[in-house]
Protein backbone atom coordinates (compact mmCIF):
# COMPACT_ATOMS: atom_id res chain seq x y z
CA UNK A 1 0.00 0.00 0.00
CA UNK A 2 1.59 3.25 -1.16
CA UNK A 3 0.78 6.34 0.96
CA UNK A 4 1.19 9.89 -0.19
CA UNK A 5 3.72 11.55 2.16
CA UNK A 6 2.28 15.02 1.44
CA UNK A 7 -1.21 13.92 2.49
CA UNK A 8 0.21 12.48 5.71
CA UNK A 9 2.00 15.75 6.48
CA UNK A 10 -1.19 17.74 5.85
CA UNK A 11 -3.19 15.45 8.17
CA UNK A 12 -0.57 15.77 10.92
CA UNK A 13 -0.53 19.56 10.52
CA UNK A 14 -4.34 19.80 10.68
CA UNK A 15 -4.50 17.60 13.80
CA UNK A 16 -1.70 19.55 15.52
CA UNK A 17 -3.34 22.86 14.58
CA UNK A 18 -6.69 21.70 15.95
CA UNK A 19 -5.16 20.44 19.19
CA UNK A 20 -3.19 23.65 19.73
CA UNK A 21 -6.13 26.00 19.19
CA UNK A 22 -8.55 23.69 20.98
CA UNK A 23 -6.30 23.65 24.03
CA UNK A 24 -5.87 27.43 24.08
CA UNK A 25 -9.58 28.03 23.46
CA UNK A 26 -10.54 25.66 26.28
CA UNK A 27 -7.93 27.22 28.57
CA UNK A 28 -9.20 30.72 27.91
CA UNK A 29 -12.84 29.67 28.21
CA UNK A 30 -12.20 27.76 31.42
CA UNK A 31 -9.85 30.00 33.35
CA UNK A 32 -9.99 33.51 31.93
CA UNK A 33 -12.49 35.81 33.60
CA UNK A 34 -14.72 37.91 31.40
CA UNK A 35 -14.10 41.59 32.02
CA UNK A 36 -17.23 43.69 31.90
CA UNK A 37 -17.94 47.37 32.28
CA UNK A 38 -18.46 48.46 35.90
CA UNK A 39 -16.40 45.51 37.15
CA UNK A 40 -13.52 46.35 39.48
CA UNK A 41 -10.25 46.42 37.54
CA UNK A 42 -8.01 43.54 38.66
CA UNK A 43 -5.01 44.74 40.64
CA UNK A 44 -1.53 43.57 39.67
CA UNK A 45 2.13 44.08 40.49
CA UNK A 46 4.50 44.51 37.53
CA UNK A 47 8.03 45.83 37.19
CA UNK A 48 8.55 49.13 35.37
CA UNK A 49 11.42 49.88 33.02
CA UNK A 50 13.32 51.56 35.88
CA UNK A 51 12.99 48.44 38.06
CA UNK A 52 10.24 49.73 40.36
CA UNK A 53 7.36 47.40 41.19
CA UNK A 54 4.11 49.18 40.40
CA UNK A 55 0.56 48.19 41.21
CA UNK A 56 -2.66 49.39 39.65
CA UNK A 57 -3.78 50.27 43.18
CA UNK A 58 -0.89 52.79 43.33
CA UNK A 59 -3.08 55.00 41.13
CA UNK A 60 -6.18 54.82 43.32
CA UNK A 61 -8.28 57.96 42.94
CA UNK A 62 -6.96 58.64 39.43
CA UNK A 63 -8.52 57.79 36.09
CA UNK A 64 -6.30 55.20 34.41
CA UNK A 65 -5.89 54.29 30.77
CA UNK A 66 -4.33 50.81 30.95
CA UNK A 67 -2.84 50.00 27.55
CA UNK A 68 -1.60 46.52 26.60
CA UNK A 69 0.81 46.83 23.65
CA UNK A 70 3.91 45.36 22.00
CA UNK A 71 6.94 46.73 20.17
CA UNK A 72 6.03 44.77 17.02
CA UNK A 73 2.42 46.08 16.97
CA UNK A 74 1.84 48.55 14.11
CA UNK A 75 -1.38 50.08 15.51
CA UNK A 76 0.38 50.53 18.89
CA UNK A 77 2.95 52.76 17.17
CA UNK A 78 0.13 54.90 15.80
CA UNK A 79 -1.65 55.46 19.12
CA UNK A 80 1.37 55.94 21.40
CA UNK A 81 2.00 59.56 20.30
CA UNK A 82 -1.69 60.23 21.01
CA UNK A 83 -1.22 58.82 24.52
CA UNK A 84 1.79 61.11 25.03
CA UNK A 85 -0.35 64.12 24.06
CA UNK A 86 -3.32 62.97 26.15
CA UNK A 87 -1.11 62.40 29.22
CA UNK A 88 0.19 65.97 28.86
CA UNK A 89 -3.31 67.36 28.37
CA UNK A 90 -5.18 65.45 31.11
CA UNK A 91 -2.46 64.44 33.58
CA UNK A 92 -3.05 67.50 35.76
CA UNK A 93 -6.75 66.58 35.90
CA UNK A 94 -6.00 63.14 37.34
CA UNK A 95 -5.32 60.93 34.30
CA UNK A 96 -2.58 58.32 34.46
CA UNK A 97 -1.76 56.32 31.35
CA UNK A 98 0.02 53.03 32.07
CA UNK A 99 1.53 50.93 29.27
CA UNK A 100 1.97 47.17 29.69
CA UNK A 101 4.44 45.69 27.18
CA UNK A 102 3.17 42.22 26.18
CA UNK A 103 5.94 40.99 23.90
CA UNK A 104 9.14 38.98 24.13
CA UNK A 105 11.48 41.89 23.48
CA UNK A 106 14.16 42.50 26.09
CA UNK A 107 13.71 45.18 28.73
CA UNK A 108 16.43 47.23 27.00
CA UNK A 109 14.68 46.96 23.62
CA UNK A 110 11.36 48.00 25.18
CA UNK A 111 13.06 50.94 26.94
CA UNK A 112 14.71 52.08 23.68
CA UNK A 113 11.38 51.79 21.84
CA UNK A 114 9.58 53.82 24.54
CA UNK A 115 12.31 56.48 24.51
CA UNK A 116 12.19 56.72 20.70
CA UNK A 117 8.41 57.17 20.90
CA UNK A 118 8.79 59.93 23.53
CA UNK A 119 6.66 58.04 26.07
CA UNK A 120 5.92 60.18 29.15
CA UNK A 121 4.01 57.58 31.18
CA UNK A 122 5.09 54.40 32.99
CA UNK A 123 5.82 51.30 30.92
CA UNK A 124 5.55 47.99 32.75
CA UNK A 125 6.86 44.60 31.66
CA UNK A 126 3.75 42.48 31.15
CA UNK A 127 3.04 38.90 32.19
CA UNK A 128 0.55 36.53 30.60
CA UNK A 129 -1.14 36.05 33.99
CA UNK A 130 -1.97 39.79 34.13
CA UNK A 131 -3.29 39.66 30.57
CA UNK A 132 -5.44 36.69 31.60
CA UNK A 133 -6.90 38.72 34.47
CA UNK A 134 -8.05 41.24 31.86
CA UNK A 135 -9.79 38.66 29.69
CA UNK A 136 -6.81 37.20 27.91
CA UNK A 137 -5.93 40.30 25.83
CA UNK A 138 -6.71 38.54 22.52
CA UNK A 139 -5.49 41.40 20.32
CA UNK A 140 -3.08 44.31 20.60
CA UNK A 141 -3.42 47.11 21.29
CA UNK A 142 -6.08 46.72 23.94
CA UNK A 143 -6.94 49.56 26.31
CA UNK A 144 -9.01 49.64 29.47
CA UNK A 145 -10.40 52.91 30.82
CA UNK A 146 -10.63 52.74 34.60
CA UNK A 147 -12.57 55.32 36.59
CA UNK A 148 -11.36 57.00 39.76
CA UNK A 149 -13.47 54.44 41.66
CA UNK A 150 -11.31 51.58 40.30
CA UNK A 151 -14.03 50.22 38.01
CA UNK A 152 -13.68 49.55 34.30
CA UNK A 153 -15.57 52.21 32.36
CA UNK A 154 -14.76 51.16 28.81
CA UNK A 155 -12.50 48.98 26.69
CA UNK A 156 -11.10 49.42 23.20
CA UNK A 157 -9.67 46.48 21.28
CA UNK A 158 -7.52 47.40 18.31
CA UNK A 159 -6.98 50.87 16.93
CA UNK A 160 -9.65 53.54 17.38
CA UNK A 161 -9.43 57.22 16.58
CA UNK A 162 -7.90 59.70 18.98
CA UNK A 163 -11.32 61.34 19.48
CA UNK A 164 -12.83 58.04 20.73
CA UNK A 165 -9.93 57.51 23.11
CA UNK A 166 -10.23 61.07 24.42
CA UNK A 167 -13.99 60.63 24.95
CA UNK A 168 -13.40 57.47 27.02
CA UNK A 169 -10.75 59.34 29.06
CA UNK A 170 -13.19 62.16 29.82
CA UNK A 171 -15.78 59.65 31.05
CA UNK A 172 -13.20 57.99 33.31
CA UNK A 173 -12.11 61.39 34.66
CA UNK A 174 -15.74 62.24 35.40
CA UNK A 175 -16.07 59.47 38.01
CA UNK A 176 -15.60 59.84 41.74
CA UNK A 177 -13.09 57.96 43.88
CA UNK A 178 -14.58 55.01 45.78
CA UNK A 179 -16.21 56.10 49.01
CA UNK A 180 -16.68 59.71 47.93
CA UNK A 181 -20.31 60.74 47.53
CA UNK A 182 -21.30 63.36 45.05
CA UNK A 183 -21.22 67.01 46.09
CA UNK A 184 -24.96 67.39 45.44
CA UNK A 185 -25.74 64.44 47.72
CA UNK A 186 -23.49 65.87 50.45
CA UNK A 187 -25.19 69.27 50.16
CA UNK A 188 -28.64 67.72 50.50
CA UNK A 189 -27.54 65.62 53.46
CA UNK A 190 -26.24 68.73 55.28
CA UNK A 191 -29.42 70.76 54.82
CA UNK A 192 -31.75 70.79 57.83
CA UNK A 193 -34.99 68.82 57.55
CA UNK A 194 -38.14 70.96 57.32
Amino acid sequence: MNRNPLALIVVIFVVAFGLYFGYHHARRQGFTPRITKSAPAPDFALVSLDGTTMRLSDFRGKAVLLNFWATWCGPCKIEMPWFVDLQKQYGSQGLQIVGVAMDDASKDDIAKFAKDMGVNYPILIGKESVGDEYGGVPALPESFFIGRDGKIMDKIVGLEGKAEIEEAIKKALNTRPAGQASTAANTLALQPQQ
